[in-house]
């Protein structure tokens, strides 16, 4: 499974880090993802979703 938000899609980017020196090397930015019980359709399920997402309200926390 990618790493990846369930509600808003957001997954890994590829970027460079950069030295002093100007040496490029690959590196992978990861989404903050949390698993997370959730209710969703009535039920409760557990979600990998992103922070951004959770403060946002777009989830509804399982009691």
């Amino acid at each position: 499974m990618p790493k990846m938000c369930e509600i808003c899609g957001k997954q890994s980017i590829v970027g460079g880090n950069i030295s002093h020196a100007h040496n490029i090397t690959k590196r992978r930015f990861e989404p903050n993802l949390q698993r997370v019980r959730t209710l969703k359709n009535g039920q409760v399920k557990r979600m990998m979703v992103c922070t951004s997402c959770i403060k946002a309200g777009r989830v509804v926390k399982a009691p």
